[in-house]
């Protein structure tokens, strides 16, 4: 049986996996349109939204958690502008 995560450790998971995006680094020749690079930014965010989806439908879980869970569904759409515009 898999391993329960707290719900603070996931939002500090997810966070990681945006701050993970944000370092890939950016491939030579294409740059930001080569479809790896398009594909690794996609897939760390796409990892951090599903760490944290969730977390607001438990039961018991406080209003600030589910503050800081669309805090991170944010930031995860603010790191998708930042690092895939031209």
């Amino acid at each position: 049986m898999a391993k329960l995560i707290p719900a603070e450790e996931r939002i500090t998971r997810a966070r990681k996996l945006i701050q993970k995006a944000r370092d890939l680094p950016i491939p030579e020749g294409l740059g930001k349109n080569e479809l790896s690079y398009i594909a690794g930014v996609k897939d760390l965010l796409r990892q951090a939204q599903d760490m944290v989806k969730f977390i607001p439908m438990r039961a018991g879980v406080s209003t600030e958690m589910k503050a800081e869970v669309e805090k991170i569904f944010e930031e995860i759409e603010q790191a998708n502008r930042e690092i895939l515009s031209y």
